[in-house]
């Protein structure tokens, strides 16, 4: 550890590596579940966990998939591990579900709803909480508790499907008062502005702009701003020309060709040919996208960048106001994102987990329900949600007509069986997890390749250094992750933290690791790329980085990193964003031909789903895709 290493913070004993304990989370007594080590008994933590103190929400240090998660997977899949020893601990199940995501829980759902309640159901996880990306960080720190969401957050109403509706429904959303209570317009309803950070790193000098995140802004306000950028005056003046510019590149030709354009022309070569921006001001935007899409600018389309935010809609002409007009509607959230969801479907289907104290037919007392995970894993329910335990082979029995499933837990393989399966998990482990599935129908599975997710939220002891520098949010485009934002604005339930600048705040940075990209790598292999560079990464460099950036960006304010942060959860999601199709990688497929159609196909009493299955990584999708695999099984049994 360095001077610099100190005058930071690293030397600090803060929670960032272990469970606090406070008066908020004592009071909980709570205890962690980890698999059952036969089936007639009740559901005990894995050996390394104390479960007196387990609560996952409120752990700290490296989550998301947190180390260990995933190497009996990694183990099958790159090193074809096989277990030989499995013995069957009993049990007689009607489905087992594999992945305990809000998929894989959907799925539980609407299987319990088309069957019955008392059908027998075990859901499979390999991570130690449940809700896959769906993932909850709870803060109590700072004395009154601060949520967060470590993942998957927009609930995107209106692309909801008829029957992703009437989930919503039956488990108490009001979209409504959610919508009411969510104010996306929080930057100005509390005085506070974007700014966008370019650090001495990077850019040879440190320079703090104010007033822009350099997305979702006017192309005049950021033309206001260009002198303040730390670049060339070459490359000012060409940016500065390209935002003030009136023409219509698209005015002569027709709506077939405009948007075969648009989609087929990446964002960088249209900065570069059409108004000739230097790959100096190019590279401030590259890194824009990457916490929509996970894929930076360099590698979109025009169109898919500037839906995303970034500027060029202005020299579009009429094409540009059809085209983005017709976007939007109602997008909402709770304050642990879609958390929340994944909790609502958990205490539908195992009510002893937490008591139900909502009012009328909403349940917003899910925000702040307090969940005691002993009871996940119970003999005596009819739905039993296993953590720690990462499934390894799933097989149709011809000779008993039911499904077999081998996971592992704490190094030792079990096996169980069931009538039915639904495969919820990430479509590229489903060959090696099935062996007997067709070799077309594995390949398609196997052109899905996920998109690192990062989400790292900073408990700040409050928020003054904001206030005093009215800032709410960050664009740091030479940094490790690119977003950085104040997450707060919505309220639910009893939960309304409201913005005071003198009580604890999160900071979260949202996106993917900007990697260095070798001129010419394709997407996949990005991805795969930024997977090992996640994996290689440990805590100690993504606290630097974010002591280093909050520095930077409010140490102007007064913020002191070493005694301003009092908690730091970095959710790294190695396999992350479902991999949707993109305009510049990806043809137009016929309808039923496109590989994540072909890949989802069910075979024998084995189905799939998750979001891979609809190739758009949204949980709206997800859950959808649950309701075709629990419908397809059902087919099966008539």
């Amino acid at each position: 550890m360095n001077r610099k290493d100190r005058q930071l913070g690293m030397d600090r004993d803060i929670s960032r590596r272990d469970f606090i304990h406070d008066l908020g989370i004592a009071g909980l007594g709570l205890s962690v579940l980890g698999s059952a080590a036969a089936d007639n008994v009740a559901g005990t933590p894995s050996a390394s966990v104390d479960p007196a103190a387990y609560y996952p929400p409120t752990l700290t240090g490296l989550r998301g998939s947190q180390p260990g998660a995933e190497q009996a997977a990694h183990a099958l899949a790159r090193e074809g591990k096989r277990w030989a020893t499995a013995p069957d601990i009993g049990g007689e199940y009607d489905l087992i579900v594999v992945g305990g995501g809000i998929s894989g829980l959907a799925s539980a759902y609407f299987y319990r709803g088309q069957n019955g309640p008392g059908s027998r159901i075990l859901i499979l996880d390999n991570q130690d909480d449940f809700g896959g990306h769906a993932r909850r960080n709870e803060f109590h720190q700072g004395g009154e508790m601060r949520l967060a969401w470590g993942g998957t957050v927009n609930i995107k109403y209106d692309e909801y499907s008829e029957v992703g509706r009437g989930l919503l429904a039956e488990l108490g959303v009001d979209v409504k008062r959610l919508q009411k209570n969510f104010e996306f317009a929080w930057l100005e309803s509390m005085g506070l502005q974007a700014a966008t950070w370019f650090d001495a790193e990077s850019y040879g000098r440190d320079a703090l702009v104010l007033g822009t995140g350099l997305t979702d802004d006017t192309p005049e306000n950021l033309a206001a701003r260009v002198d303040e950028f730390p670049l060339s005056a070459e490359a000012r003046l060409a940016l500065r020309r390209f935002l003030t510019s009136d023409q219509n590149l698209l005015q002569d030709l027709s709506w077939k060709e405009q948007l075969a354009y648009v989609q087929g022309t990446s964002y960088r070569d249209f900065l570069v040919t059409r108004f000739a921006i230097p790959q100096e001001a190019v590279q401030i935007f590259t890194n824009a996208t990457l916490g929509y899409w996970g894929v930076r600018a360099d590698d979109l389309s025009i169109i898919e960048s500037i839906g995303t935010g970034l500027p060029g809609a202005h020299v579009l002409g009429d094409f540009a106001h059809e085209w983005f007009e017709s976007e939007g509607g109602r997008t909402l959230m709770f304050p642990d994102g879609n958390a929340s969801i994944a909790r609502l479907l958990v205490r539908a289907l195992i009510p002893a987990v937490a008591p139900d104290h909502s009012r009328g037919k909403t349940r917003d007392d899910i925000v702040t329900a307090a969940f005691d995970y002993a009871h996940l894993d119970q003999p005596d329910s009819s739905v039993r949600l296993r953590l720690n335990a990462t499934v390894v082979n799933v097989r149709n029995q011809a000779e008993t007509d039911d499904v077999g499933v081998t996971y592992v837990h704490d190094g030792a393989a079990h096996t169980v069986t069931a009538g039915q399966c639904v495969l919820a998990c990430y479509n590229r482990i489903i060959p090696h997890l099935a062996p007997e599935i067709s070799p077309t129908q594995a390949e398609a599975l196997r052109y899905s390749v996920r998109r690192p997710l990062l989400v790292i939220n900073t408990l700040l002891r409050n928020g003054n250094a904001l206030k005093k520098l009215d800032i709410a949010s960050a664009y740091c485009p030479g940094r490790m992750v690119a977003s950085v934002f104040l997450a707060a604005g919505v309220n639910v339930g009893d939960y309304r933290p409201g913005w005071d600048p003198e009580k604890p705040a999160v900071m979260q940075f949202f996106g993917t690791q900007s990697i260095p990209v070798p001129e010419g790598m394709n997407v996949k292999d990005q991805h795969r790329a930024g997977r090992q560079n996640m994996l290689a990464t440990n805590f100690a460099d993504y606290e630097r980085e974010v002591r280093t950036v909050l520095t930077g960006v409010l140490g102007g304010g007064g913020f002191d990193a070493a005694e301003d942060i009092l908690a730091i959860t970095v959710n790294r999601w190695p396999h992350g964003y479902a991999y949707d199709h993109l305009d510049l990688w990806d043809p137009d497929w016929a309808p039923g031909e496109a590989p994540h159609e072909i890949g989802r196909k069910r075979f024998g009493n084995i189905a799939i789903a998750n979001s891979d299955a609809g190739a758009d990584a949204y949980t709206h999708t997800a859950i959808d895709q649950a309701w075709r695999a629990v419908t397809e099984l059902a087919e099966t049994s008539v």
